[in-house]
């Protein structure tokens, strides 16, 4: 039979006592691990590294960085770690002219504001006084006193709001090359047409139509202008049935009668 090897208890002793000995090392160098990494935490908090670093501002024209800044209340004394996305969608969500907000957070303690604005699709006039129309059809504050509408037609005559929320909306759907050529929108209901419209353009022709299919009718405008002679001008029916009317045609009759 084989002989069984025999160890000695003595023999073993230092074998424990190494074991053991790293084992302690090991939790010590754990619990060291632990208080310097809690320690890193507190003092992570109680310093300025914990701030906002950074906010950077896009997608806005109407409304300023100060303004979202002051609404969304993030600042650089701001806890990177307490900055809440949806706490800043919901407070700019307020502001008029925004339609939508992402909030992005990015590494070393930068936070991106990108917002979405509605467009502003015309001005109502109202006496003498200008407020910008978004496409959802809310006004904004009015215009000072020395500012003049832009890039956007005046819309004068409306008393029905919801006549005007739809307007914004058919307005919005037309190409700034077509909105730009528009000075001016009257509501000018005739009989039973509660919804005539007449356009004055900037070209000098003027436009009758509907609210109804209002973008529709008027994305052919500049086709129509371009079959007009240079010094033609005149009236634009656009409705089921589209024609045109020259400026100076009850004049030319007129002298025809006369003769």
């Amino acid at each position: 039979m084989d002989k069984v090897k025999v160890v000695k208890i003595e023999d073993r002793i230092p074998k424990l006592k190494e074991h053991r000995k790293q084992k302690a090392n090991r939790r010590l160098i754990f619990y060291l691990s632990f208080f310097f990494l809690l320690l890193m935490v507190v003092v992570y908090f109680q310093s300025d590294l914990s701030h906002v670093k950074k906010i950077t501002v896009s997608g806005n024209y109407f409304v300023t960085d100060n303004e979202i800044l002051e609404k969304s209340m993030v600042s650089t004394k701001t806890k990177y770690l307490n900055v809440s996305e949806d706490e800043i969608v919901k407070r700019l969500d307020d502001i008029t002219e925004i339609s939508s907000v992402s909030i992005e957070k990015k590494f070393f303690n930068h936070v991106v504001i990108e917002v979405k604005e509605f467009q502003r699709v015309g001005y109502f006039r109202k006496d003498s006084t200008y407020y910008p129309m978004l496409q959802n059809g809310k006004m904004l504050e009015p215009l000072k006193k020395n500012e003049r509408p832009v890039n956007a037609p005046v819309i004068v005559s409306w008393k029905d709001p919801e006549q005007l929320e739809t307007m914004a909306q058919e307005l919005q759907k037309l190409p700034e090359g077509i909105i730009h050529r528009i000075s001016e929108i009257t509501h000018t209901p005739n009989g039973n047409n509660t919804n005539q419209l007449t356009l004055f353009m900037t070209d000098g022709n003027k436009v009758v139509t509907a609210i109804s299919k209002f973008s529709e009718r008027l994305s052919i405008y500049p086709s129509l202008v371009d079959k007009l002679k240079p010094d033609e001008k005149g009236t634009f029916y656009l409705g089921v049935s589209t024609h045109f009317e020259r400026y100076n045609r009850a004049v030319t009759e007129e002298k025809n009668e006369q003769n």
